[in-house]
């Protein structure tokens, strides 16, 4: 498969207009057309829906999508590192996915440290939640990835992290609940809730209090904190979230109040089993481990 043609099809699906595409590649709209239909006949599905005057991509298309992009990023990534190999100096470009918690300061501490001493090194950085950084990883878009425990053994290696979080209720600093020292199960189950989308999470902070989810007056689900911030700021939300969310914001306005009994969990820096590291990366895996221990 060309790679010219990939980056054809990508141009389509950002402008969804087949031309508008031919005019920023510089190609006639018939040859690009043809270039789009051969590349669905080699592939064997079709990539747009072409009923509507816009292009829009079908499900086979955002995969297709998905891939491509993640296929021209290592190709990239590869023809730099092999144009400097040659040097004593290591380059590279790590792809470097975090969870947003109280481990963010932590590693990016690290990432700094280490691009002192290695000033040709490069990171991509990513926040997502759990999921998504999981997703980037099986799709070798991300190399490393700092998650919450528990990860899944069988898929990923992993080095634990000195860094730990509690977990809690975020509310309105002002609410008259945020005087208490503790948020115990049964007030939970009294709450409006905003909890965390992942399961694997919910349920292990359900394991430790022993909570039935099924009486949980659960009103959101929010894999990043923005929105869910957002909404408790109004009052008329809780967060089951961890301390780290509540820490990075610095808002006045919100504040934190932990479970008891109490409850924690730990970080993990996750990379693919089966999967070779670039030079780049094995070295900050290396790095990280010198300082994690």
């Amino acid at each position: 498969m060309d790679t010219r043609v990939i980056k054809y099809f990508l141009t389509v699906a950002h402008t969804n207009n087949i031309t508008k595409a031919a005019k920023q590649l510089h190609v006639t709209q018939p040859t690009l057309s043809r270039q789009i239909m051969d590349l669905e006949s080699e592939l064997g599905v079709t990539l747009f829906d072409r009923q509507q005057r816009r292009m829009e991509l079908t499900q086979a298309g955002v995969l297709f999508q998905r891939r491509a992009t993640t296929i021209l990023q290592l190709l990239d990534q590869t023809e730099a590192e092999l144009l400097r190999q040659d040097s004593d100096e290591l380059t590279g470009t790590i792809n470097l996915g975090c969870v947003v918690s109280s481990v963010s300061p932590y590693l990016m501490g690290l990432v700094d440290q280490f691009q002192q001493a290695h000033r040709a090194v490069r990171f991509n950085l990513f926040d997502g939640d759990g999921d998504f950084l999981r997703r980037q990883l099986d799709e070798a878009a991300t190399e490393l990835a700092c998650l919450i425990e528990p990860v899944e053994a069988a898929k990923y290696n992993y080095l634990v992290l000195p860094s730990r979080e509690q977990w809690g209720i975020i509310l309105r600093a002002d609410d008259p609940l945020a005087k208490k020292t503790a948020f115990t199960r049964d007030d939970l189950y009294k709450l409006p809730l905003i909890i965390p989308h992942r399961n694997i999470v919910r349920d292990e902070v359900s394991d430790v209090l022993k909570l039935d989810q099924r009486r949980l007056n659960v009103r959101a689900s929010n894999n990043q904190p923005s929105n869910a911030i957002a909404l408790i700021r109004t009052g008329h939300y809780y967060g089951l979230a961890i301390k780290g969310v509540a820490d990075l914001f610095h808002d006045s306005a919100i504040t934190f109040v932990p479970f008891t009994p109490a409850t924690s969990i730990g970080h993990v820096l996750v990379w693919k089993k089966n999967r070779q590291l670039s030079t780049a990366a094995e070295r900050f895996l290396h790095f990280v481990t010198d300082h994690a221990n």
